[in-house]
């Protein structure tokens, strides 16, 4: 029975989020993701091809922009702030497998959920990888491709695979 809900889910979610991004189907995406028990401000932008799953433990700020092919697990929970701009094919990943000890099988090791933290301000370029447990600081950028594993200060500019400082940003700017 469970197999038959997630698989409904997914296909519901699929038909939704798989509209084009025309501002009063935009609202038929915020209200999906409501009835899932997500959290959703106001303004905010889903490209199609959004892949959000389970929905719930999700916050989106305001004027927030989810780009083409975006993918969110939500399990351990993901919070994203007002003004931040997810850049095409993102994953940002609230739960991963745990890795068992020799000999346990990796379907049923079990799963590991850790909140993602994603600040005001933010912009998170193309194809970067946020892994579970990870804050990310208000005003910071993510080079497109990085795959970030350890929290980003706060206006810090980041990138590379795993994303290292690149430098802090500026006041006059960048």
């Amino acid at each position: 029975m469970k197999n038959i809900l997630v698989v409904t889910y997914e296909f519901i979610m699929g038909m939704v989020l798989n509209l084009p991004r025309y501002s009063f189907l935009l609202y038929f995406k915020r209200l999906f993701l409501k009835l899932v028990g997500a959290e959703v401000g106001r303004g905010v932008v889903i490209y199609p091809g959004v892949w959000i799953a389970p929905g719930r433990n999700l916050v989106i700020g305001d004027n927030v922009d989810l780009a083409l092919g975006v993918l969110i697990t939500t399990s351990g929970g993901v919070h994203i702030g007002n003004r931040t701009l997810i850049g095409y094919r993102t994953q940002i990943l609230s739960s991963d497998h745990e890795i068992p000890p020799i000999g346990t099988p990796f379907p049923i090791s079990g799963n590991v959920h850790k909140p993602v933290y994603i600040g005001s301000d933010v912009w998170v370029g193309a194809n970067c990888i946020i892994t579970a447990g990870v804050t990310i600081g208000s005003g910071s950028v993510i080079a497109a491709g990085s795959v970030v594993t350890k929290d980003v200060a706060e206006n810090t500019i980041v990138g590379g695979c795993p994303a290292k400082l690149i430098r802090k940003r500026t006041t006059g700017g960048d």
